[in-house]
């Protein structure tokens, strides 16, 4: 799925092919259904995305941070797409947020809020990939408990845990993990990516390198993969 990954198979012996991320053939809202969702909303202008994570634990770390780092900015409405399994959590964590954020599961209204927001604050994860698809500017955030961190810093090989970063060569995208994952940092970073900017730019450049390099524009990577299988067939 990543370009970065057939070295490592063919390293230890395997075949492998890279065929492309599925990110790239997912649908993104066109402007009408953007617009749409704003009015059905009450969304009276560009909002932020706040993306605290699909799993309980990261949840319950991260809502509260986002939610001092919302404190600071100015106000501005903030969409929180999540999933049913922790919807109800969500909606408890941020009670205390600033301001009453949009709360929306459904697969549609996720989608026109990624295309419309103005930049997003989110949980590391391959969440990324569907931000940058979206080309919405991104900070990334993410705790552990101690032992996690202890036991993961020590296994890193690599300065950056963000796809989008990994796969253009860049490191345009800020990241606050473990100890770092404090408000006071992470405002600043995000506010830097409202306005236009060398910050934004350099990541709205990264992002379209990433999804060039995921195959955005060629064929579509569930055909290439199921071509890479016969292919390995027939060699067989």
């Amino acid at each position: 799925l990543l370009p970065f990954e057939p070295p490592l198979m063919t390293a230890a012996g395997m075949s492998c092919d890279f065929v492309g991320h599925p990110v790239v053939a997912e649908p993104v809202a066109d402007a009408a259904q953007v617009a749409a969702f704003a009015a059905r909303n009450g969304l009276g202008g560009p909002w932020l995305l706040a993306l605290p994570g699909s799993r309980k634990g990261e949840v319950a770390r991260l809502a509260p941070v986002i939610g001092q780092v919302l404190a600071t900015l100015p106000p501005m409405p903030v969409v929180v797409p999540t999933v049913r399994g922790v919807a109800g959590m969500v909606r408890a964590l941020v009670a205390d947020w600033p301001m009453r954020p949009l709360i929306v599961t459904d697969a549609d209204d996720k989608r026109a809020a990624f295309a419309g927001a103005r930049a997003a604050l989110a949980a590391s994860g391959t969440v990324s990939l569907e931000l940058a698809a979206n080309g919405v500017p991104m900070v990334i955030a993410y705790d552990m408990n101690l032992l996690s961190r202890f036991v993961i810093a020590r296994m890193l090989k690599v300065d950056t845990v963000t796809l989008v970063n990994l796969v253009s060569d860049t490191r345009a995208v800020p990241e606050f993990l473990g100890a770092r994952c404090r408000a006071d940092l992470i405002a600043p970073a995000l506010a830097g990516l409202l306005p236009d900017g060398p910050a934004r730019a350099a990541q709205m450049a990264a992002m379209a390198t990433t999804m060039h390099r995921l195959g955005r524009g060629g064929e579509a990577p569930g055909l290439r993969a199921a071509r890479s299988v016969l292919a390995a067939v027939a060699r067989a």
